[in-house]
């Protein structure tokens, strides 16, 4: 049997494409949600038996290529769907100061002290403004000079528009538009060159740096440069340290090392999620905010890049 690509519960943008190619071909999953449920399992078992192949309602490598006609997607359009599901903001929302950040929006949550997400608006407004302005609308003149003021009074204007004791929702009208402004597609698109360019192919580095040669290793590091920022320096004295100590006889050894020290440096509130991220891409599955991730359904495993 061919690998599996994607199968139940897999979601995001690669799941949704999958949902158009099958539907435009008269094979109805009831919608495009980009979540891979039981119809659109019936969906993939209907075309599967129409072309003559076993109707496992799994999308395989012949699968995929005969519904899409195209190459299976890329280790980092597979990764991205994944941390993107992890952080769960999708294209659209945005979120508030709960943890410092000042506002997190879009696929694999930008923000306000990192930089990006001031780099996403102000490239759009650059090449094209009427999108900022038609996203914004009389917001736009405030956030934009919002953008050209100090870190701190970006992650204090943050701060402002942040609602509740836990500060995580956005005020509006600002949560909408950020939500029109994700649904975009030239802001979808320069998410994802973001995403590429200042965590994936860093991530690539990061992975050959500690020898890791897997999909799921590749998936591991990704995860890391999102939502950690790197591997720091106490937490490459730790794996130092424990690669020394245990002798590391697979990949999956050391990615559990890997993904055991970047949780232990995290910060204490943030730790048990870093780590529950990182063992599920350390070992292939686990539990991430109580849902069941099996990578192998996402289109990530023990296999080669």
């Amino acid at each position: 049997m061919d690998r599996i690509l994607f199968a139940k519960p897999a979601k995001g943008d690669l799941i949704r494409k999958i949902q158009r190619h099958l539907t435009d071909s008269s094979f109805d999953t009831h919608g495009m949600d980009g979540t891979f449920g039981v119809n659109t399992e019936l969906a993939v078992i209907n075309f599967q038996k129409q072309n003559e192949l076993p109707p496992t309602g799994l999308i395989d490598l012949k699968t995929y290529t005969l519904l899409t006609g195209e190459e299976i997607p890329s280790v980092q359009e597979r990764t991205l769907q994944l941390t993107a599901a992890f952080e769960g903001h999708d294209y659209t929302l945005a979120q508030g100061n709960f943890d410092g950040a000042g506002i997190t929006w879009g696929i694999i949550g930008f923000t306000l002290l990192s930089g990006k997400l001031k780099k996403i608006i102000q490239l759009i407004h650059q090449r094209k403004p009427s999108l900022v302005a038609d996203a914004f609308q009389e917001k736009m003149p405030e956030l934009l000079s919002v953008l050209k003021s100090p870190l701190k009074q970006q992650l204090a204007f943050g701060n402002s528009i942040s609602i509740g004791s836990s500060k995580v929702r956005l005020a509006e009208p600002w949560r909408s538009a950020f939500a029109r402004f994700g649904e975009m597609e030239e802001v979808k698109a320069l998410q994802r060159d973001i995403a590429d360019q200042d965590f994936f192919q860093p991530a690539l580095q990061t992975a050959h740096d500690f020898d890791l040669k897997t999909e799921l290793g590749t998936a591991l590091t990704f995860d890391i440069h999102v939502q950690n920022g790197s591997i720091k320096e106490m937490a490459r004295k730790q794996i130092d340290r424990e690669t020394k100590a245990h002798p590391i006889t697979k990949e999956q050894d050391l990615r559990v090392i890997l993904a055991n020290a970047v949780a232990d440096q995290s910060r204490p509130v943030f730790r048990e999620d870093v780590r529950s991220r990182k063992l599920t891409l350390a070992t292939g599955s686990g539990k991430v905010h109580g849902e069941q991730f099996i990578l192998r359904n996402w289109g990530l495993d023990e296999l080669e890049v």
